[in-house]
Parts: structure tokens; sequence; C-alpha cells
């Protein structure tokens, strides 16, 4: 019975607590104003008493009293507005880019929440500056690579080292194609970010919907056999035609509610992740299977590859972030890094989830859509 009334206890006295706090000199700025003004009057009293019952001039005791009182409102004055100006400071080394530098906020008063949102504020503001800076530099990393290398195409053309002939063509081809996806991924992510992309969310069959995003993928593997160039519609590309893809729906006359176009965008980018990461004459499976509310969806796309250590899982699905070094599929050209944030930014469009669930082998990514909850929410 005792350990039940601690908690109780302890949060009365907790309730309590706060609803002194405007009597608090310590947690107030009001009730220290209030204190300041109580002790100048007990003060000039206790001047006019003493001046009452001696010899004292009154004009005396009244410099005395006001000498008394500007002093101790200084002391709290200075006391109170040393946030200020701490703050001011430090807005002006923002304002020259400096957004390292922090307040202290030691003060249980109004000058101490303020402390404490200042710093949240530049937290959010560095991180957004770090962004800004990585975005740029990244950006300008993926741009060099098939500017240059579309660059010593046509300068060898020019130049009449090799023969304007198909697959010359074809290899300036690539690298311009590789150009658009990656302008392409921006503008998705930009207007993600900017929440202009409307949701139109149905319900739809799963199976045949499915069966056509992989159909898609066999078909673009079957345009790399021939021609060395592969466009996964919606997203990346891969040249690879050695990979098995495996569709599996339980039970068949499955239904979802979600936005078909993004789904796709979602299944084809991790469709496409999967193929790059994925061995000589590998499988790649896509499973889906009923959520916990009605019309809900779980999709998982497996791959046989090296898998991704624990330690990066949190990190795969950041903008321009490969899972390593260096693609492990062979003949894989890296992508942009950018599929996987698309991804991730669709799901979240739905108010569901993306990951990267446990597997003994290889790469299990799952995604869970709520369905109707989401429409209803």
């Amino acid at each position: 019975m005792i350990r039940r009334w601690r908690p109780r206890a302890r949060d009365l006295w907790d309730r309590f607590w706060e609803a002194l706090r405007p009597l608090d000199p310590y947690r107030s700025v009001k009730a220290a104003l209030g204190a300041l003004v109580i002790v100048s009057v007990i003060i000039t009293t206790l001047l006019v008493f003493v001046a009452m019952h001696s010899a004292t001039e009154l004009r005396v005791i009244t410099v005395f009293s006001i000498i008394a009182s500007l002093l101790i409102t200084q002391f709290v004055a200075t006391g109170l507005t040393a946030p200020l100006g701490e703050m001011t400071e430090v807005t002006r080394s923002m304002a020259h880019g400096d957004y390292t530098r922090r307040v202290r906020a030691d003060r249980r008063d109004e000058f101490g929440d303020l402390a404490d949102a200042f710093n949240r504020m530049a937290a959010d503001l560095e991180a957004v500056d770090t962004h800004r800076k990585e975005l740029v530099a990244n950006v300008s990393h993926e741009l060099r690579t098939p500017i240059a290398a579309l660059r010593a195409v046509l300068e060898n053309v020019v130049d009449g080292v090799c023969e304007p002939d198909s697959d010359t063509m074809r290899t300036a081809l690539k690298q311009t194609e590789r150009l658009g996806r990656l302008v392409e991924h921006l503008l998705d992510l930009s207007r993600l970010d900017n929440g202009v992309v409307p949701l139109h969310a149905g319900r739809f069959e799963v199976w045949p919907y499915l069966s056509g995003v992989l159909k898609e993928a066999n078909m673009s593997r079957g345009a790399a056999t021939l021609s060395g160039l592969s466009r996964l519609a919606g997203s990346g590309t891969h040249t690879r035609a050695d990979v098995h893809l495996h569709l599996d729906v339980s039970p068949p006359e499955l239904t979802a509610h979600a936005d078909a176009e993004r789904l796709h965008q979602v299944v084809a980018n991790l469709i496409d992740n999967a193929i790059k990461h994925s061995p000589r004459h590998g499988r790649v499976t896509v499973r889906a299977r009923r959520g916990d509310g009605p019309e809900s969806l779980v999709l998982e796309v497996q791959d046989e590859g090296p898998g991704i250590p624990e330690s990066e899982r949190y990190r795969v699905f950041e903008r321009f972030n490969r899972g390593g070094p260096a693609p492990s599929g062979p003949g894989s050209d890296g992508g942009t890094g950018l599929g996987l944030a698309i991804a991730r930014w669709a799901v979240d469009l739905h108010g569901g989830r993306i990951g990267v669930a446990e597997s003994p082998r290889g790469c299990r990514i799952r995604v869970a859509l709520p369905g109707l909850e989401s429409s209803r929410g």
C-alpha cells in the first residue's frame, strides 16, 4: 500500500511545487521583481523608523534609502538581464556563420526556459547549415563524375581519337542518363521536403500490382542484355541480367490502400538497390503480407548479398549514402545514393515505417503501410 501511494504523493508534491512557481523568486521573473519592490519598501520603512527614533534628519534617511534601493535594483537587474546580453552575443556570432556557440541554461526561471529554447534553435540551425554544406558537396561530387566522363568522350570524338560509332555514343548516352537520374531524384526530394507531393491513395490488388512492377524490372533487364543500358521505371538503373526476381504474395487475393504511384517508386527503388548488391545468379524476393489494420500492407524486399552491418542500418536511408565505400554487386555503378532516401520519404507520406529487418542472409528491408488508418487520421 505504501509503494502505491509514493508515486501519487510525489505527483501531488510536484503539482504543488509547480503551483508555487509564480511566488518563487528563483523560478519566476515576476516573483523576483515583486521581491525587489518588497525589499525596497522594507528598507525604506526601516530607515524612516530609525529617523523617527533618532536625531537623524529625514533628508539624510531619504538619500540612504534611494542609494540602497538603487544598489539592490542594479544587483537584481544585472542578474536578470545577463542571459539577454549573452544571447545577443551568440546571435551576432550566428549572423556571421558560427552556429556552434550556446548560452548558459542553468537558470530555473523564464530566462532559463528561453535559454533552453534558444539552444535548441541554435542546434537546429547548425544541423540545417551542416546538411546544406553536405548537400552541396555531395551534389557537386555526384555531378562531377558523369560530366567528366561525358566530356572525355566528346573530346575524344572532336579530337579524332575515336569515331562517333554506336558504342561511343552509347557511353555518352549512359552518362547523360545518369545526370538525368540525379536531377530527377533531387527534384523528387525537393518536392517531398516542401510538402508539395500530393498523396492519391486508393484500393488495389497487390498481386497484379507487384507483378507489373517486377515485369517492368525484367523488361529493363532484357533491354540491358541487348543494349547494355537499362532503366527501371521511376527509379535508378541497373544492368544485372543474372539476378532472379521472385514474388511472394499471401494470400493471393490480398488488397491494400495506398498511393499506387508512390508505392511503385518505393518498390522499384528497393528492387533496384537489392539487384545492385546481389551476388552473381542471386535471387531477390519481394514479399507482401496483410498488416495489422484494415487494408494495411507489409512489404519486404530481400536479397542474398552481404547484408548491412547493424551499426550502419540507421544510415542507409540518408541521402547520398550507398551503404559502404563501394557497392558490392558486380557491375554496379554505385547509383546516386538517393533511391532509399526517396523510398523513405514516400513511405513517410503514407504515415508508414521503413527499416532494415533482421535476416540470416543478405539484406531484408521491410515497409509497413497503415492502410485506411492513415486516411481516417
